[in-house]
Formats: structure tokens, C-alpha cells, sequence
């Protein structure tokens, strides 16, 4: 969240040479993965809009500017989303899960390895984004 915030609208959607995305995408991308990992492979209801899985899912691109107000939403789904996930956790929402193999080779059996899954795959992204960010003029 900080180092987005230290950026502007274009800044955002601007593609560095070498990347096929940008930071804003990434951060999306981000919302996005935490939602169908815990979620929907525990098939249960999203907390974010079906536009937003079109845009940022795995195997998506940047396809435009996104708008002040999307990034906003962006930022706001960040957060409420981990703490609606840690609530959830708490109360027992999560009981039934899917396996899924993901692209790091290992297969996530359980709402706990998702979850810690979605930690590392969240500094995967932060990795990438900070190599942006020195691109990013």
C-alpha cells in the first residue's frame, strides 16, 4: 500500500520498459489472487465485483488507463478484504476446500496453506513492483 501511494495516476498505469504490466495492475492483481484463493477455492462468495477478477486475474494484462476512483476502490478492497478474510477465518467460514496446484509446484490443500500461499505470492509481486518503481519517472 505505501509504495503505490507514492505515485501518481499515470505513474501508476505506466508500463517500464522490460515488464508487461504496471504497478497498478499488480496491486490489483493482488486483491484479486487473495479473493479466489481463500474464497472461491473454499467456494464461497467473493468480496469484490466480477469486473475486477476480468481485469486482474492471472494470465491478464493492463488493458488501459485505470481511473483515480478504481484505484481508490483498489486501495479500500485491499485492506477491508484481509480483514473480512481474518474475521471470516476466526468465525469458521472457511470448511470445505479445493485443491488446487498453483505455478510454484506446490498444491494448496487447506484455507490455512492458502493463506500463507497468498503471503508469498504477495512478495513475489512486491518484488516486482519495487523493481518498477525505479523505472518509473
Amino acid at each position: 500500500m505505501n509504495l503505490i501511494s507514492n505515485f501518481d495516476n499515470n505513474q501508476l498505469n505506466q508500463i517500464p520498459e522490460g515488464f508487461n504490466n504496471n504497478l497498478i495492475w499488480n496491486f490489483g492483481h493482488l486483491v484479486v489472487t487473495q479473493q479466489l484463493l481463500n474464497y472461491g477455492l473454499s467456494g464461497l462468495p467473493l468480496h469484490i465485483e466480477k469486473s475486477l477478477v476480468d481485469n486482474y486475474k492471472k494470465g491478464t494484462k493492463p488493458e488501459g488507463i485505470v481511473s483515480n476512483e478504481e484505484i481508490e476502490s483498489l486501495k479500500k478492497l485491499f485492506l477491508s478484504c484481509v480483514d473480512q478474510t481474518e474475521l471470516d477465518y476466526q468465525h469458521g467460514v472457511f470448511k470445505s476446500f479445493k485443491t488446487y496446484p498453483t505455478s510454484f509446484n506446490a498444491t494448496l490443500t487447506s484455507i490455512k496453506e492458502a493463506i500463507a500461499f497468498n503471503n508469498i505470492h504477495e512478495g513475489l509481486h512486491l518484488g516486482y513492483m519495487m523493481a518498477m518503481q525505479r523505472s518509473i519517472g
